[in-house]
């Protein structure tokens, strides 16, 4: 003879002790409470994480750039042969290619150009700012023959960052600003910062590893609250057992699916909780790629220490007369390539890729729950026009690299000739969770993202 069960209580809960005091977890609707229903609660991923990274000058100059570009007789190097998924890198995306990254091609900016005060359509000025916003230079203040410029919107990193859709509790920081190279075209403005928080409101990066390791970990947070609740959230697990037995099968999923979801939880404040192995203070020797590697190995740490889920990295500053001595090249690299020398530049920009890759390497790392951080996060390449011999604003460069918790796709390669930058950053912001319905500004707005790369 079938006994029936005795209905489960709607206010039941998994109970535990915790410092001589009693605790307590709610449980989610299951059939022994509410009748028949499917089961399959949904877990929460990780939050994402997004990062910017900037080098200067674009790319080597190649026919799409313009006629002018075309009459140089240069092959383009930069975007790959086909199209979507699967595509054989090119010769400069070689050294992303164990990233997988998803590159985006044909873009320019759309913004308006206003006439006065003239030189506004300078891609040096207009492309980087399009590029770090979405929107056009600021006119008021604007004088080309000083190259003095300020942004109208703020940054990606800055807008996502007091999105109220991206952060629930904000981290220790925000964001973090970091750079590389030192070197600058002007020691002042815009040509010092790649983040801006709006009109003459940058801010300037950390620039050395040791100060980045000292604003991350010389003063250790107050990590109480956090032990406090991951102690809470053990207390409870012992009467889950109990009650499991007491359940039917599609109940027992319910359970599973809701302790799962628990342990989750306790994974995210076991992250967000900055208990991590603290490394060794490091030195700020080495070249740009071994100082690329180390900020890199830093904010890898403070993302997966919950410390920041925001982080912008200038390479090269805008215009960037760093030399690349190790490489050959004898003069600054904006003289090359305002000098015409295509051979050094397309050395300089495969090596920047080379940093780039370097950097990424430190998010692969895995993780206690079997992901890497890349899995979690985008990280956005772009630089501040197509070229840098004309300042060609077309075939400006976009790479995204990450699976954004798994909603954007990877090494997919999507190419829309003549097309809006902003659709770029629009797919970026949908991709790490939120509902934006358009993006850009003064002539550049859309609502359409890129074709095949949210999932």
């Amino acid at each position: 003879m079938m006994i029936p069960r005795r209905p489960l209580s709607r206010r039941t809960f998994l109970r535990g002790a915790l410092g001589g005091l009693g605790v307590a977890l709610a449980l989610p609707p299951l059939e022994a409470m509410l009748g028949p229903r499917a089961a399959g609660a949904q877990v929460p991923a990780f939050p994402p994480f997004f990062g910017l990274f900037y080098w200067a000058n674009g790319t080597p100059w190649h026919a799409r750039h313009g006629g002018e570009q075309a009459g140089a007789g240069y092959p383009d190097l930069w975007t790959p042969g086909t199209t979507g998924a699967g595509f054989a890198p090119s010769p400069l995306l070689e050294p992303l290619a164990r990233h997988r990254p998803t590159v985006v091609t044909g873009l320019e900016p759309h913004t308006e150009v206003p006439p006065a005060p003239p030189g506004q359509e300078d891609g040096h000025m207009r492309g980087f700012m399009v590029a770090m916003t979405g929107d056009r230079i600021r006119p008021e203040g604007f004088d080309h023959p000083s190259h003095t410029l300020t942004a109208l919107s703020p940054s990606l990193d800055q807008y996502l960052a007091r999105h109220p859709g991206f952060y629930e509790t904000p981290p220790r920081f925000r964001t973090l600003e970091v750079g590389v190279s030192r070197a600058r075209f002007h020691d002042y403005g815009h040509w010092n910062a790649i983040s801006y928080n709006g009109p003459d409101s940058s801010n300037l990066p950390i620039m050395e590893p040791s100060a980045l390791f000292d604003r991350l970990f010389a003063v250790p947070p107050d990590t109480r609250e956090a032990d406090r609740r991951r102690r809470l959230l053990d207390a409870v697990l012992g009467d889950a057992n109990t009650l499991r037995a007491q359940l039917g099968a599609t109940d027992r999923g319910r359970l599973d699916a809701h302790l799962e979801h628990v342990r989750t939880l306790q994974r995210r404040i076991e992250v967000a909780t900055p208990h991590c192995e603290v490394p060794g203070r490091p030195g700020d020797d080495g070249d740009l790629l071994q100082k690329t590697r180390t900020m890199g190995d830093l904010l890898a740490l403070a993302v997966s220490c919950g410390l920041t889920r925001v982080f912008s990295v200038m390479l090269t500053s805008p215009a960037t007369t760093h030399v690349f001595s190790n490489l050959g090249v004898p003069e600054d690299m904006h003289k090359i390539c305002h000098d015409g020398r295509w051979e050094w530049v397309r050395d300089i920009t495969r090596y920047q890729m080379e940093c780039f890759a370097a950097f990424l390497d430190a998010f692969q790392a895995p993780q206690p729950d079997g992901t890497t951080l890349l899995d979690r996060g985008l990280v956005y390449g772009t630089s501040e026009y197509g070229e840098g011999w004309k300042h060609s604003v077309k075939e400006l460069p976009v790479l995204m690299v990450g699976g954004a918790g798994g909603r954007l796709a990877r090494g997919v390669h999507v190419r829309e000739v003549d097309g809006n930058l902003c659709r770029a950053q629009l797919t970026a912001l949908r991709a790490l969770g939120l509902d934006d319905a358009q993006f850009g500004r003064n002539g550049a707005e859309t609502a359409d993202v890129l074709p095949g790369l949210l999932t």
